[in-house]
């Protein structure tokens, strides 16, 4: 009996392993792919090849977050029964069609990136001046055309990768084509995600560089101890003076986690200078906790069950390269390097 072909679109998308994800990366990204299940083909990898674009020098600590990753995508919902999780260098074609695509990507494009430069700024301190790290667009393309990814869910500031894994799928499908000629290799489209504004413990935009986070995993003391010295609407300077809650970064945690009912109090209570800060954020503490509770119960059963995240892994890796290996036959064909090369190989110039 052949497998069904399902009529969903396909998502892809996949996070570097950094270590325990923090709140920014819930609301920012796993929230999002968690609801995203009910409507699409989903498939999630952690992207162990990429840190090695910036971390080469020290790679000691990619497989241990790699598991912290996949404990915190299980933990917060992703469903390895309604997604394919998988770990990218798990899955061999990741390696293979970076450098096929690298053949026909020019390297103006590259250099254009906004990031390239603006990392080279941030890393001072680390030698990025490497083929991989001027490749990484290419990689990050060949990830998500690898699945012919029909949307990709990205923020605002992703969206530039996108377009350029869409001009990249433009030049190849120029180049080559399928025998009947067809395209090989769909433009993906910008999946936008809403991201709201999650501020970290001093203020700023949550990120471990800058040491605000608070953790998926952190227990609740911890949890509480950290949004305790949160800075608050400098307005309030004494106990007695109004604040404004769309002023302060308290006020932001509130409208993510809390409920409509405290969120209500919070602005009527700081307003009037009815409320102290401390009990504010008592109250923010209260409403993450009570968010991250499901979420962290589910990471312990995962914790205490090694063989079974193994397993998960495995299989997604099974069915990750299943789908992988699909779009590499008929791109080593086009491109004359399959065992039997039948596709049509166009011969007119590129316009790109």
């Amino acid at each position: 009996m052949s497998t069904p072909v399902s009529l969903r679109k396909r998502v892809l998308s996949g996070m570097r392993p950094t270590g325990k994800l923090h709140l920014g990366n819930y609301m920012g990204a796993l929230h999002n792919w968690v609801r995203l299940q009910d409507s699409y083909d989903c498939y999630f990898f952690i992207a162990d090849i990429h840190a090695l674009t910036t971390d080469y020098a020290d790679p000691s600590q990619i497989a241990a977050n790699t598991r912290e990753v996949i404990l915190d995508y299980l933990a917060a919902g992703l469903d390895p029964a309604r997604s394919v999780l998988f770990v990218q260098s798990h899955v061999k074609q990741h390696f293979e069609l970076p450098l096929l695509l690298g053949m026909i990507t020019p390297l103006g494009w590259l250099e254009r990136v906004p990031t390239y430069k603006e990392q080279q700024e941030n890393l001072a301190g680390k030698d990025l001046t490497t083929y991989g790290f001027l490749g990484y667009p290419v990689l990050m393309s060949s990830d998500i055309l690898l699945y012919q990814a029909d949307f990709v869910p990205v923020g605002q500031d992703q969206v530039a990768h996108v377009e350029l894994t869409r001009e990249v799928a433009r030049r190849f499908n120029q180049f080559y084509k399928r025998a009947d000629g067809s395209e090989i290799l769909p433009e993906p489209q910008v999946l936008l995600t809403p991201s709201p504004k999650l501020p970290g413990t001093d203020g700023r935009k949550m990120s471990k560089s800058y040491g605000n986070t608070i953790l998926l995993s952190d227990p609740e003391p911890e949890i509480r101890a950290k949004i305790k010295p949160m800075v608050t609407d400098p307005a309030r300077i004494r106990r007695k003076d109004p604040g404004n809650p769309d002023k302060c970064p308290v006020g932001d945690l509130h409208k993510i986690f809390s409920t409509q009912e405290t969120i209500a109090k919070v602005y009527e209570g700081c307003t009037t200078a009815g409320i102290g800060c401390i009990e504010c954020k008592t109250w923010a503490a209260d409403a993450i906790v009570s968010t991250l509770a499901p979420i962290q119960e589910r990471r312990v059963k995962f914790e205490q069950n090694p063989a079974l995240v193994s397993d998960i892994l495995a299989d997604g890796a099974r069915r990750a390269t299943a789908r992988a290996e699909q779009t590499m036959q008929e791109v080593r064909s086009a491109m004359g390097l399959g065992s039997n090369p039948g596709a049509k190989v166009s011969q007119a110039a590129p316009n790109v």
